[in-house]
Protein backbone atom coordinates (compact mmCIF):
# COMPACT_ATOMS: atom_id res chain seq x y z
CA UNK A 1 0.00 0.00 0.00
CA UNK A 2 1.24 3.47 -0.94
CA UNK A 3 1.37 5.90 1.97
CA UNK A 4 -0.54 9.03 1.04
CA UNK A 5 0.83 12.15 2.65
CA UNK A 6 -0.99 15.05 1.01
CA UNK A 7 -4.28 15.87 -0.64
CA UNK A 8 -4.78 19.10 -2.56
CA UNK A 9 -8.38 20.28 -2.87
CA UNK A 10 -9.20 22.97 -5.42
CA UNK A 11 -12.00 25.12 -4.01
CA UNK A 12 -14.15 27.47 -6.10
CA UNK A 13 -16.35 28.99 -3.37
CA UNK A 14 -15.47 29.02 0.32
CA UNK A 15 -18.50 27.10 1.60
CA UNK A 16 -18.19 24.22 -0.88
CA UNK A 17 -15.28 22.62 0.94
CA UNK A 18 -14.31 19.03 1.76
CA UNK A 19 -16.97 18.81 4.47
CA UNK A 20 -17.14 15.32 5.96
CA UNK A 21 -14.24 14.19 3.75
CA UNK A 22 -11.76 16.37 5.61
CA UNK A 23 -12.09 14.46 8.87
CA UNK A 24 -11.65 11.12 7.07
CA UNK A 25 -8.48 12.34 5.38
CA UNK A 26 -6.99 13.71 8.59
CA UNK A 27 -7.84 10.52 10.49
CA UNK A 28 -5.81 8.65 7.88
CA UNK A 29 -2.84 10.92 8.57
CA UNK A 30 -3.20 12.79 5.29
CA UNK A 31 -2.31 16.48 5.11
CA UNK A 32 -5.03 18.58 3.50
CA UNK A 33 -4.20 21.70 1.50
CA UNK A 34 -6.81 23.96 -0.10
CA UNK A 35 -6.00 25.96 -3.20
CA UNK A 36 -8.57 28.59 -4.14
CA UNK A 37 -9.38 28.85 -7.83
CA UNK A 38 -8.48 32.18 -9.37
CA UNK A 39 -5.80 32.87 -6.74
CA UNK A 40 -2.41 32.28 -8.33
CA UNK A 41 -1.37 29.74 -10.91
CA UNK A 42 -3.06 26.47 -9.97
CA UNK A 43 -1.13 24.32 -12.41
CA UNK A 44 2.22 25.49 -11.07
CA UNK A 45 1.14 25.20 -7.43
CA UNK A 46 -0.16 21.65 -7.76
CA UNK A 47 2.75 20.51 -9.93
CA UNK A 48 5.19 21.83 -7.34
CA UNK A 49 3.41 20.02 -4.51
CA UNK A 50 2.86 16.80 -6.48
CA UNK A 51 0.10 15.58 -4.12
CA UNK A 52 -0.89 11.94 -3.98
CA UNK A 53 -4.54 12.88 -4.48
CA UNK A 54 -6.23 15.82 -6.16
CA UNK A 55 -9.85 16.70 -5.35
CA UNK A 56 -11.73 19.19 -7.53
CA UNK A 57 -14.67 20.63 -5.59
CA UNK A 58 -17.91 22.20 -6.74
CA UNK A 59 -18.63 25.71 -7.95
CA UNK A 60 -21.34 27.82 -9.58
CA UNK A 61 -19.65 28.27 -12.97
CA UNK A 62 -19.86 25.84 -15.88
CA UNK A 63 -16.97 23.65 -16.93
CA UNK A 64 -17.01 25.20 -20.41
CA UNK A 65 -16.97 28.84 -19.26
CA UNK A 66 -13.23 29.09 -19.83
CA UNK A 67 -13.43 32.50 -21.53
CA UNK A 68 -15.05 34.05 -18.46
CA UNK A 69 -13.02 31.99 -15.97
CA UNK A 70 -9.54 31.31 -17.46
CA UNK A 71 -8.41 29.34 -14.40
CA UNK A 72 -10.66 26.53 -15.64
CA UNK A 73 -8.18 25.97 -18.49
CA UNK A 74 -5.50 25.39 -15.86
CA UNK A 75 -7.71 22.92 -14.05
CA UNK A 76 -8.43 21.04 -17.27
CA UNK A 77 -4.71 20.86 -18.10
CA UNK A 78 -3.97 19.68 -14.58
CA UNK A 79 -6.63 16.96 -14.74
CA UNK A 80 -5.40 15.76 -18.15
CA UNK A 81 -1.84 15.52 -16.87
CA UNK A 82 -2.86 13.53 -13.80
CA UNK A 83 -5.10 11.18 -15.74
CA UNK A 84 -2.32 10.54 -18.24
CA UNK A 85 -0.12 9.39 -15.34
CA UNK A 86 -3.03 7.54 -13.67
CA UNK A 87 -2.67 9.60 -10.50
CA UNK A 88 -5.78 9.68 -8.26
CA UNK A 89 -8.35 12.39 -8.96
CA UNK A 90 -11.78 12.87 -7.37
CA UNK A 91 -14.21 15.38 -8.86
CA UNK A 92 -17.39 16.60 -7.18
CA UNK A 93 -20.13 18.39 -9.17
CA UNK A 94 -18.13 20.96 -11.18
CA UNK A 95 -15.11 18.75 -10.53
CA UNK A 96 -16.85 15.78 -12.18
CA UNK A 97 -17.81 17.95 -15.14
CA UNK A 98 -14.20 19.09 -15.51
CA UNK A 99 -12.95 15.49 -15.48
CA UNK A 100 -15.49 14.64 -18.18
CA UNK A 101 -14.47 17.68 -20.25
CA UNK A 102 -10.77 16.88 -19.81
CA UNK A 103 -11.50 13.47 -21.32
CA UNK A 104 -13.20 15.03 -24.34
CA UNK A 105 -16.83 14.57 -23.28
CA UNK A 106 -19.47 17.23 -23.93
CA UNK A 107 -20.69 19.27 -20.95
CA UNK A 108 -24.00 21.10 -21.45
CA UNK A 109 -27.12 22.39 -19.66
CA UNK A 110 -29.41 19.70 -18.30
CA UNK A 111 -33.11 19.66 -19.14
CA UNK A 112 -33.79 21.05 -15.65
CA UNK A 113 -31.84 22.19 -12.64
CA UNK A 114 -31.46 19.45 -10.05
CA UNK A 115 -31.37 21.08 -6.61
CA UNK A 116 -32.29 19.29 -3.41
CA UNK A 117 -32.00 15.91 -1.72
CA UNK A 118 -32.64 12.66 -3.57
CA UNK A 119 -31.34 9.16 -4.17
CA UNK A 120 -29.21 7.97 -7.06
CA UNK A 121 -29.82 4.75 -8.96
CA UNK A 122 -26.79 2.50 -9.27
CA UNK A 123 -25.71 0.75 -12.42
CA UNK A 124 -24.49 -2.85 -12.30
CA UNK A 125 -20.93 -1.54 -12.03
CA UNK A 126 -22.03 0.96 -9.39
CA UNK A 127 -23.29 -1.83 -7.14
CA UNK A 128 -19.74 -3.19 -7.03
CA UNK A 129 -18.13 0.21 -6.47
CA UNK A 130 -17.61 2.47 -3.42
CA UNK A 131 -20.66 4.46 -4.59
CA UNK A 132 -22.76 1.52 -3.34
CA UNK A 133 -22.17 2.81 0.20
CA UNK A 134 -24.42 5.78 -0.62
CA UNK A 135 -27.93 4.42 -0.07
CA UNK A 136 -29.15 7.59 1.67
CA UNK A 137 -30.39 10.62 -0.29
CA UNK A 138 -27.54 12.85 -1.44
CA UNK A 139 -27.52 16.58 -2.16
CA UNK A 140 -27.95 17.54 -5.80
CA UNK A 141 -27.03 21.07 -6.84
CA UNK A 142 -26.34 21.53 -10.53
CA UNK A 143 -27.78 22.81 -13.77
CA UNK A 144 -25.32 21.16 -16.18
CA UNK A 145 -24.74 17.58 -17.14
CA UNK A 146 -22.29 15.75 -19.40
CA UNK A 147 -21.87 12.79 -21.70
CA UNK A 148 -20.10 9.75 -20.34
CA UNK A 149 -16.42 10.02 -21.32
CA UNK A 150 -15.05 7.40 -23.68
CA UNK A 151 -13.63 4.52 -21.67
CA UNK A 152 -15.31 5.58 -18.42
CA UNK A 153 -17.51 3.26 -16.37
CA UNK A 154 -21.04 4.47 -15.62
CA UNK A 155 -21.93 4.11 -11.92
CA UNK A 156 -25.09 6.03 -11.08
CA UNK A 157 -27.98 8.03 -12.52
CA UNK A 158 -31.16 9.94 -11.68
CA UNK A 159 -34.24 10.56 -13.84
CA UNK A 160 -33.01 14.11 -14.50
CA UNK A 161 -29.38 13.27 -15.33
CA UNK A 162 -28.21 9.88 -16.48
CA UNK A 163 -24.53 10.45 -15.75
CA UNK A 164 -24.37 11.06 -12.00
CA UNK A 165 -21.20 9.10 -11.25
CA UNK A 166 -18.44 7.51 -13.30
CA UNK A 167 -15.04 5.96 -12.83
CA UNK A 168 -11.94 6.04 -15.02
CA UNK A 169 -9.93 2.96 -14.26
CA UNK A 170 -9.28 2.70 -10.55
CA UNK A 171 -7.66 6.13 -10.25
CA UNK A 172 -10.36 8.68 -11.10
CA UNK A 173 -13.93 9.18 -9.92
CA UNK A 174 -16.50 11.81 -10.82
CA UNK A 175 -19.59 12.52 -8.72
CA UNK A 176 -22.17 14.95 -10.09
CA UNK A 177 -23.87 15.08 -6.68
CA UNK A 178 -22.62 16.15 -3.25
CA UNK A 179 -21.87 13.53 -0.59
CA UNK A 180 -19.36 15.64 1.32
CA UNK A 181 -21.83 18.26 2.54
CA UNK A 182 -22.27 18.64 6.31
CA UNK A 183 -25.68 19.37 7.77
CA UNK A 184 -24.10 22.02 9.97
CA UNK A 185 -22.94 23.88 6.87
CA UNK A 186 -26.16 23.99 4.86
CA UNK A 187 -27.01 27.57 5.85
CA UNK A 188 -23.90 28.75 4.02
CA UNK A 189 -25.16 26.97 0.89
CA UNK A 190 -28.60 28.54 1.24
CA UNK A 191 -27.07 32.00 1.60
CA UNK A 192 -24.42 31.61 -1.09
CA UNK A 193 -26.87 30.15 -3.62
CA UNK A 194 -29.85 32.35 -2.67
CA UNK A 195 -30.26 33.80 -6.16
CA UNK A 196 -30.05 30.42 -7.88
CA UNK A 197 -32.67 28.99 -5.51
CA UNK A 198 -34.99 31.93 -6.23
CA UNK A 199 -34.73 31.21 -9.97
CA UNK A 200 -35.25 27.43 -9.73
CA UNK A 201 -38.80 26.20 -10.25
CA UNK A 202 -40.14 24.10 -7.39
CA UNK A 203 -37.15 24.64 -5.10
CA UNK A 204 -37.50 26.27 -1.70
CA UNK A 205 -35.14 27.15 1.13
CA UNK A 206 -37.54 25.64 3.67
CA UNK A 207 -37.66 22.29 1.85
CA UNK A 208 -33.88 22.04 1.47
CA UNK A 209 -33.42 22.94 5.14
CA UNK A 210 -36.00 20.37 6.28
CA UNK A 211 -34.57 17.62 4.06
CA UNK A 212 -31.06 18.40 5.31
CA UNK A 213 -32.29 17.91 8.87
CA UNK A 214 -33.77 14.55 7.82
CA UNK A 215 -30.92 13.16 5.73
CA UNK A 216 -27.58 14.82 6.51
CA UNK A 217 -26.61 12.73 9.53
CA UNK A 218 -27.00 9.41 7.71
CA UNK A 219 -25.24 10.77 4.63
CA UNK A 220 -22.30 11.91 6.74
CA UNK A 221 -21.75 8.37 8.08
CA UNK A 222 -22.21 6.82 4.64
CA UNK A 223 -19.86 9.34 3.03
CA UNK A 224 -17.15 8.31 5.48
CA UNK A 225 -17.52 4.66 4.45
CA UNK A 226 -17.61 5.65 0.79
CA UNK A 227 -14.43 7.71 0.95
CA UNK A 228 -12.50 5.19 3.04
CA UNK A 229 -13.43 2.43 0.60
CA UNK A 230 -12.41 4.51 -2.42
CA UNK A 231 -9.13 5.54 -0.80
CA UNK A 232 -8.39 1.88 -0.07
CA UNK A 233 -8.96 1.14 -3.75
CA UNK A 234 -6.72 3.90 -5.09
CA UNK A 235 -3.96 3.13 -2.60
CA UNK A 236 -3.53 -0.52 -3.56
Amino acid sequence: MIEMTEVVAIRHVAFEDLGSFERVLRERGIDVTYLDAGQGRLLEQVTRRSPQLLIILGGPMGACETAAYPFLEEELALIRARLAREKPVLGICLGAQLIAAALGAKVYPAEAKEIGWGNVDLSEAGVDSPVAELTAPVLHWHGDTFDLPTGATHLASTPVCRNQAFAVGSHALGLQFHVEVLGSGIESWLIGHAYEISQAVGVSVAEIRADTHRHASLLESQSRRFLNRWLDDVLT
